[in-house]
């Protein structure tokens, strides 16, 4: 009896040993903050409409994209306050920006690299690439491993008539109407007519197309003279694109989530 109890004991005071020093549970990683330069367009003019698109199944994807938590619009501040100061000129003339898209993380970058490789998924192709083929997405530069809206200072965003109306929800599985259609056959979402809607992957959306004519060019110009002279620079290739100069960061590529809490209190 007496070896049995010591045994017992002998184990027990192992199991309290190793109990000891086992390492704790390890913790979930912080997600990263944006860095002081980052604020909330809201915080800088709560009054450019946001459809932030990649919060919902609306996308070229079909589904919300990866750290797209919240539909909040995050810039670098330089970027919002030049957006502050076209939106005053605009609305004296009736109009008003809304912003598709702001700020980008690059876990978002990379699930349109994953949907891009994968050739069987292309649920979207009725709107928003139904002349390409999805092969070549990267080598027409539709898709890249690299976004400059990852770095802070460029935003996806359009022109919206006065008085604004609503965008109504989008429904998955809704038929599809390709994005190049006449503006009343297109997804309505309230917005000037451009030509084609946004994130449109066919050359008719490179701003100077001369295929786009009349009020749909006219439109183009008023949006990218008016963001030109606060300093915004356009993609040729997309009318809806337009990167703040200088940029704040010009080569950092940064992953925090699109959420309040990532630019808490700006």
């Amino acid at each position: 009896m007496r070896t049995v109890l010591r045994a017992l004991a002998t184990a027990a005071a192992t199991l309290l040993v190793a109990t000891a020093v086992s390492p704790a549970p390890a913790q979930a990683r912080p997600e990263p903050k944006a860095p002081e330069g980052f604020v909330a367009l809201r915080s800088v003019d709560p009054t450019i409409i946001q459809e932030m698109r990649y919060t919902t199944a609306h996308t070229f994807l079909g589904e919300r994209v990866d750290g797209y938590r919240q539909p909040v619009c995050i810039l670098t501040r330089p970027a919002a306050r030049a957006l502050h100061l076209a939106q005053k000129r605009l609305l004296r003339q009736g109009y008003s920006l809304k912003v598709y898209d702001c700020y980008r993380p690059q876990r978002a970058v990379d699930h349109f690299v994953r949907w891009a490789k994968d050739l069987d998924d292309q649920a979207m192709k009725g709107e928003f690439y139904p002349l390409v083929d999805k092969s070549r997405l990267f080598d027409d530069g539709y898709i890249a491993e690299k976004s400059g809206h990852s770095r802070g200072s460029t935003v996806d965003l359009t022109l919206v008539r006065l008085p604004a109306l609503p965008t109504r929800p989008y429904r998955p599985g809704e038929r599809l109407t390709p994005c190049f259609a006449p503006k009343s056959e297109r997804f309505p979402d309230s917005s000037v007519d451009m030509g084609t809607g946004y994130d449109c992957f066919d050359t008719l959306s490179h701003t100077d197309d001369p295929r786009i004519q009349g009020a749909q060019r006219a439109n183009r110009q008023f949006l990218k003279r008016t963001l030109t002279d606060v300093g915004f620079v356009n993609l040729p290739e997309e009318w809806w694109h337009f990167t703040h100069k200088p940029e704040l960061f010009p080569d950092t590529y940064f992953d925090f989530p699109v959420d309040r809490t990532s630019v808490a209190g700006r």
